[in-house]
């Protein structure tokens, strides 16, 4: 490929972005869940070494961590069934609440436009029609998206069964792809995916649990009603970068909303809400996970709303870790280096536009606050 026309590499390279993009798009419910086991069987990799270390039979090093990832899914899904079965039980009350938010909203638009309360029970029941309408719609779909759920959640410990077992052929694949003058490279390469990908969803399921205790206790504490749901759901939306925050935000503020008829409750909500976040975000996760998934800010909300549209919210959950993995291969391979430092946050200390230097494939100088990079030509 180096002896061919810079034009024609080029070409190649965004015909491949091309095509990888028409094939997530078109087989996503079958690439998703493979990607989804991936990183999984990494993260349950360590169980798996430690019970071997022990003697433990292959088929059941296996099977035990997947047992285990069985039994937190299944306590996850039990909290949220429980909370809203209490939901569903304190319906009159949360009918009876929203009534008087809207009564206090209709008067308030009384007070300050023209609008009378006439025209907008008519402008709501409009709305709500239109709403019910919606839904209906929804509701035919509901069938099939459940189902897709079910053959994902399905072919989840088969995938990570199976990675576990022929994990040795598939490492035997990848360095047959490649000469082998280039496998120390290969291994390197893979050792430091291992150790990003170990340290980022570990970090994420440490960051849920945290994040669930400081705000559900605070809420708890404070008198917040449905406080570990509010928890709960933001600390899982949390995981999903930048867009998730805001949504935790909005169900947490809905919830209090259907749970009392006062507003200092919402503000107090939004108030720990930002408390908590601001020491996840500035304190507790960088030491978590750490400076190992250098991944700039653009390209990260870039691949949150295009995996998000590719696969939804599995793919929201999936981009960060992707990205990481693409860099790092992409920083190994002196063909794509350059793709590897458009995904990064090493910003060079002086622009490329004055100083020739940083126009190489090298390693350069970098801003104050940001370290050198660690790429190798």
């Amino acid at each position: 490929m180096k002896d061919m026309p810079l034009t024609v590499r080029r070409s190649i390279e965004l015909l491949g972005i091309v095509l990888v993009g028409a094939l997530l798009v078109i087989g996503n419910d079958i690439i998703m869940p493979i990607i989804m086991a991936f990183f999984i069987s990494i993260v349950l990799l360590p169980i798996f070494r430690f019970l071997r270390r022990y003697k433990f039979p292959e088929i059941a090093a296996i099977i035990l961590p997947i047992l285990l990832l069985a039994i937190f899914i299944g306590l996850i899904v039990w909290f949220f069934s429980a909370q809203f079965a209490t939901l569903v039980n304190e319906f009159p009350e949360i009918k009876k609440n929203v009534s008087s938010h809207l009564n206090s909203i209709s008067a308030w638009i009384s007070s300050i436009s023209d609008f009378s309360t006439k025209e907008q029970v008519k402008f709501i029941n409009d709305k709500s029609n239109d709403l019910l309408g919606m839904a209906g719609k929804a509701a035919s779909g509901a069938a099939v998206t459940l189902s897709s759920v079910f053959v994902f959640m399905g072919l989840l410990p088969i995938y990570i069964y199976l990675m576990l077992f022929y994990k040795d052929i598939l490492l035997r694949f990848i360095f047959m792809w490649f000469k082998t003058e280039h496998h120390p490279r290969v291994k390197d390469a893979i050792y430091e995916t291992e150790s990003i990908i170990k340290s980022y969803l570990v970090g994420l399921l440490i960051q849920v649990t945290y994040m669930t205790i400081l705000l559900g206790g605070i809420l708890l504490l404070v008198g917040i009603k449905h406080a570990l749901l509010i928890g709960v759901i933001f600390a899982i939306l949390n995981l999903i970068p930048y867009v998730g925050a805001l949504i935790g935000n909005i169900i947490g503020v809905l919830l209090t909303l259907t749970s009392s008829t006062e507003l200092w409750p919402v503000i107090t909500v939004l108030l720990v809400i930002a408390g908590v976040q601001f020491l996840d975000n500035n304190i507790l996760m960088p030491r978590i996970v750490g400076s190992k998934v250098k991944i700039n800010a653009l390209f990260a909300i870039l691949g949150v709303i295009i995996g998000g549209s590719i696969a939804g919210v599995s793919g929201m959950f999936l981009a960060l870790p992707i990205i990481a993995v693409l860099k790092i291969i992409f920083d190994r391979t002196d063909s794509f280096k350059q793709w590897g430092v458009l995904l990064g946050d090493e910003r060079p200390s002086k622009s490329p536009m004055t100083f020739a230097s940083f126009r190489k494939k090298k390693p350069v100088a970098t801003k104050p606050g940001v370290e050198k990079t660690k790429e190798k030509e």
